[in-house]
């Protein structure tokens, strides 16, 4: 299927100002939506649980995981599978 000729097709490169500009931040205050039960919750909120290599993040409501953060040689992997969205407000 043919792109239209307005549609402007970029690669990831072309937003790194935006995911900078969410990840550059205390993301704590970032809402957090559960796959599982729907509930939303501040990240800063959930409930954590890990230990020098890494976080679980487990909804309040009903424990599910909603995020994973593990820390190895070779980088920081994060997992969000346990998640709908993510929500940042803008800082004033």
């Amino acid at each position: 299927m043919d792109q239209p000729k307005e549609a402007c097709v970029l690669d990831g490169n072309a937003v790194a100002g935006l995911l900078c500009e969410l990840f550059a931040r205390d993301v704590t205050t970032a809402e957090v939506r559960c796959s599982a039960c729907g509930v939303v919750s501040e990240i800063g909120g959930t409930r954590v649980y890990g230990g020098i290599m890494g976080a679980i993040f487990r909804c309040t409501h009903c424990g599910s995981i909603v995020m994973r953060l593990v820390r190895t040689p070779a980088g920081t992997w994060f997992d969000m599978r346990g998640s709908r969205r993510l929500f940042a407000r803008y800082e004033p």
